[in-house]
């Protein structure tokens, strides 16, 4: 594996010059990043590989295995679908090199568990990519927390909406639609900002959870027809309670666009308040506002120390920007001591999780984690 000064080889599996999340986010946060380097990708087909080969001016197969074995690939990071998460990290874990796997980890639990063991048996070191915890706003208030400024934690409410999962969709985001495809929005936004708030205020003991399909019907962004049929929630609330004894509420809106109240977190303690605030309902690519209050005085404005940007530039757009410090602690891992990157083992307890917040809105039963 490459270290000191020399880059981190990453290839990626699922990179399109059409477009997508990798080339929306994984390209730009690679080009902009010292100390890593794309060494290769795998496309969906021949003319793909072709066509993105010329984009990127880097190595294209159509096998990911055959990516996975080059020598200056030092660790392979998995971007597509999550209903093909399984069949690529079957595919690349004969290579024996780290893995990294885009939230969410897999179509479903049982898939998920099955990776999970497989890459155990190999001894194969693996990542998935919750970005949240990442963010400097998610890691300065962690900090704020555990050095005591806010005193002991006694609640926090965390309110958010976003334009997705709503009544109208396109030709490629309708799979996004689909319980059975794995990414809905209580896999993708709810269960990357369960994450960081978690990480900010630890674990969730126990909760209760309630569910909907607001706008069943949905019409075809381009045409207005009706088109699809949405299979999963588009309004996700729960309540519940921290391993700490603070009491939490969380509720996450589809298919609305909130120019007031996009992202609402507060944090209520014993000695102060946090109110994190932004028009970005996820918290994974989400520059919040934080300000403290504390007593009767007026809410301060914090700003976020230069060391918790890690160096990533500012002129990366959001989603960009949330990879690239992902990318920055996978180096800081793979070059040194640390384990900042959730493994797959975190990957399964979120995806339990998941479960449990499903099985809570089936049955109406507060159910302990």
């Amino acid at each position: 594996m490459s270290t000191g000064t020399s880059p981190l080889g990453v290839g990626i599996v699922g990179l399109s010059a059409r477009g997508g999340w990798a080339a929306r986010s994984h390209l730009p946060a690679l080009n902009a990043l010292e100390h890593v380097e794309l060494r290769g990708f795998v496309g969906s087909s021949p003319e793909s590989v072709r066509a993105t080969a010329d984009h990127v001016g880097v190595r294209g197969f159509t096998d990911p295995a055959e990516l996975a074995a080059q020598d200056d690939v030092d660790v392979v990071v998995v971007t597509v679908r999550a209903k093909a998460h399984a069949a690529q990290l079957d595919a690349v874990l004969a290579a024996g090199k780290p893995v990294l796997c885009e939230w969410p980890l897999c179509r479903d639990l049982d898939e998920a568990r099955g990776v999970l063991a497989r890459y155990d048996a190999a001894g194969v070191r693996t990542g998935v990519g919750l970005q949240a915890r990442h963010s400097p706003q998610v890691r300065f208030v962690r900090e704020l927390i555990a050095r005591g400024d806010l005193g002991e934690v006694l609640s926090t409410t965390l309110s958010a909406s976003i334009p997705y999962w709503g009544a109208t969709a396109g030709d490629r985001d309708a799979y996004l639609l689909e319980q059975k495809n794995g990414s809905t929005m209580t896999t993708i936004p709810v269960g990357h900002t369960l994450d960081g708030m978690q990480f900010a205020l630890g674990e969730i003991a126990e909760l209760s959870a309630t569910t909907a399909i607001r706008q069943p019907d949905v019409r075809h962004r381009d045409t207005d027809e009706q088109a699809f049929i949405k299979t999963t929630p588009d309004q996700v609330a729960i309540s519940g309670l921290l391993e700490g004894g603070g009491v939490f509420s969380f509720h996450y809106r589809g298919g609305v666009r909130s120019r007031t109240s996009a992202f609402l977190w507060e944090i209520n303690g014993t000695e102060a308040h946090l109110t994190l605030r932004s028009q970005s309902g996820e918290l994974q690519y989400n520059d919040a506002e934080i300000l403290l209050t504390r007593g009767d005085r007026e809410p301060e404005p914090l700003l976020v120390p230069t060391s918790y940007h890690r160096g990533v530039p500012d002129m990366l757009g959001p989603e960009a920007r949330s990879v690239a410090h992902s990318y920055q602690q996978l180096i800081e891992d793979l070059t040194g001591d640390s384990r900042g990157i959730p493994d797959f083992a975190h990957g399964v307890r979120r995806r339990e999780l998941i479960a449990l917040i499903e099985r809570s809105a089936d049955t109406g039963a507060r159910v302990k984690v």
